[in-house]
């Protein structure tokens, strides 16, 4: 019997902000490649998305009665009527979108101004000031989600569970699997409804995120999932590590499973204003957890050794406008091209023209960005505080905090190119052992224990 998985998502390609969703799509793919059938629910970008022979359909339009509207979690909700239409993709992969403009990773807390929206590349047009989209039947609505940031944010989350449950009792499924945290209340939710085993995917928690300065509604959230869910996956040990002692969870009831990276075809470079010179990369949010002011710290010593190295800083965020500050400050500007987020074939374009990488994060639970410089035959350094430390081998690994040591580490990857050739060729073979497929394994297996279970 074909095992069949209710998956909740926040992101699919090509409209990404960061690893999760590159890593949801990855897996499902994965999975409906070993005989699994994946019914993802995602929240909508646009109506109507193809990736790679999966389609995405909205389900904008399920009403939610006027009576499941609770104030707080878990939602209680549900429907005799769905309207709304999904696809099968060679009978193994459906994908369902809800249409939502939250953006994982940012909060109430957070800086993020009207400019730096626009900079994620999410296109939101068709979105009104209007909360409900009106029905002749009065008793229920359905959500368009406009909301956004600060004080909205729990709501549109609340708002996605009620979803969840329409979805949930509408459908046959043996197992949930919910990806970070904006899925768990509706993870939990359809559990409710549905009375099947819950997993939660942790692709990174709150600690991750602020460090000590955690938001508590977000904690709370996070705690919540891990304690309703029948089994944890943790994208690495690192992750594993902060669940049991930061959320009090038995090591037992999390299991480690890394992520893989999927193989892409050669791009060629971009023309960009670099005049040719050597470049070394950063790529990702520019967020605390990114570690981007290390990143400006290290270009800063290395440009005394070295004054012809450019350093590209690839990404949006809510330090973006301080790490601009602070590249003036130092006098670096000149050296210096920010180039605010970039979708997936920009990204491509970035490694063709990288003479180096670097992810100084301050607390990385996996990190899929260094795979794919490494595919792009780009070598890497990472900090020891990141989970794709402990799968990847062959690349210069520092403490983010040293920024002599990271300084020391560029500079000898643009001095020695028999470093830069040992590193690219033996990273380049065990990659090879990084891939979803291995990862989809291991989550089948999970599947099976939790349905199989008396």
């Amino acid at each position: 019997i074909r095992m069949k998985v209710l998956m909740f998502g926040w992101e699919f390609p090509p409209h990404i902000s960061g690893g999760l969703g590159t890593a949801c799509f990855g897996l499902s793919q994965s999975l409906a490649k070993k005989n699994t059938h994946i019914l993802s629910v995602a929240p909508r970008i646009k109506d109507y998305l193809t990736h790679d022979g999966v389609e995405v359909i909205s389900a904008s339009n399920i009403p939610v009665p006027i009576k499941a509207i609770e104030k707080y979690f878990p939602v209680i909700a549900s429907s005799e009527n769905i309207t709304g239409k999904r696809k099968e993709h060679s009978g193994k992969l459906t994908s369902i979108t809800i249409t939502s403009d939250l953006l994982p990773y940012f909060y109430g807390d957070s800086i993020f101004t009207e400019a730096s929206l626009e900079q994620w590349n999410y296109q939101l047009n068709d979105s009104t000031d209007n909360e409900h989209i009106k029905m002749k039947d009065k008793t229920q609505t359905r959500y368009l989600f406009s909301g956004g940031y600060g004080s909205h944010l729990l709501e549109e989350v609340k708002r996605y569970a009620m979803v969840a449950g329409q979805i949930a009792k509408k459908n046959s499924f043996q197992v949930i699997h919910a990806h970070d945290w904006l899925t768990y209340p509706a993870g939990i939710e359809a559990k409710r409804i549905s009375g099947k085993p819950l997993i939660i995917h942790v692709h990174a928690t709150e600690y991750d995120r602020a460090g000590e300065n955690i938001n508590q509604r977000i904690f709370e959230i996070e705690r919540m999932g891990m304690e309703k869910a029948d089994r944890i996956i943790a994208v690495s040990q690192l992750t594993k590590n902060i669940i049991v002692s930061r959320y009090n969870i038995v090591p037992t009831k999390v299991e480690v499973v890394h992520n893989g990276v999927v193989p892409k075809r050669n791009n060629n470079g971009i023309a960009l204003p670099l005049g040719g010179k050597r470049v070394v990369t950063f790529l990702g949010r520019v967020t605390h957890q990114k570690g981007p002011g290390y990143f400006v710290d290290a270009a800063h010593k290395v440009l005394q050794k070295f004054p012809d190295v450019h350093f590209v800083m690839a990404g949006s965020g809510d330090l973006l406008p301080k790490m601009i500050e602070r590249v003036a400050a130092l006098k670096l500007s000149s050296h210096f091209h920010f180039t605010g987020f970039l979708n997936t074939s920009k990204v491509d374009k970035i490694w063709a023209i990288s003479t180096v990488y670097v992810m100084p994060s301050v607390s990385e639970p996996f990190g899929i960005a260094p795979l794919e410089a490494i595919m792009a035959g780009v070598p890497v350094i990472i900090s020891n505080q990141s989970g794709v430390a402990e799968v990847v081998q062959h690349a210069i690994k520092v403490n983010f905090w040293d920024t002599q040591a990271l300084a020391s580490a560029i500079c000898d990857l643009l001095t020695y190119k028999s470093l830069t050739n040992t590193l690219k060729r033996k990273s380049e073979v065990e990659i090879k052992k990084i891939n979803w497929s291995l990862a989809a394994k291991k989550i089948n297996t999970i599947y099976h224990e939790l349905t199989t279970q008396p």
